[in-house]
């Protein structure tokens, strides 16, 4: 999946509704709000203050996406990794893993190559090269972790 940090709160909430199952209204009706309110909190408008961070928790928990936690990463230069859950782990997840950080590996490079088809690398062939870097690290460092999940030797009597 190709998605770049978005980078302002706003764009956040507003991606989190719009991915959210159902659209605008499953969100709206789920936060308990009307349609209108809950536009007013994305949007700021009206007065009204953005989505509360628990509120945008919620309906990434549910959407299965993770906007906001990589917002804020990227605000500190950094990538967010979710921790994988061991009862989900096995040698084929950890294949499947594997594949998937070679195809970002690969999305790195090929962005790498065709910036510098020219002989130099723009601004936004650099925010390009970065943004799959990121995407590459994250998918990496979520592989690693999940072969030392799976793998870790287990003290007596630990499950």
């Amino acid at each position: 999946m190709k998605r770049t940090v978005l980078e302002s709160r706003r764009q956040v909430m507003s991606a989190v509704v719009c991915d959210y199952p159902g659209g605008r209204e499953c969100a709206a009706a789920r936060l308990g709000l009307p349609i209108k309110k809950l536009d007013n909190h994305v949007y700021e408008s009206a007065g009204s203050r953005p989505l509360s961070d628990d509120q945008i928790h919620q309906l990434e928990q549910e959407a299965g996406t993770t906007h906001f936690p990589d917002y804020v990463a990227a605000l500190y230069g950094g990538v967010f990794v979710p921790v994988a859950n061991p009862d989900e782990l096995d040698n084929i997840e950890l294949y499947e893993r594997c594949m998937k950080t070679a195809v970002k590996r690969g999305a790195v490079d090929k962005i790498i190559s065709q910036a510098l088809s020219n002989g130099e690398i723009d601004e936004g062939e650099a925010k390009a090269i970065l943004d799959a870097h990121r995407q590459h690290m994250a998918a990496r460092h979520s592989e690693v972790h999940a072969v030392i999940l799976l793998h870790r030797s287990r003290e007596p009597g630990q499950n």
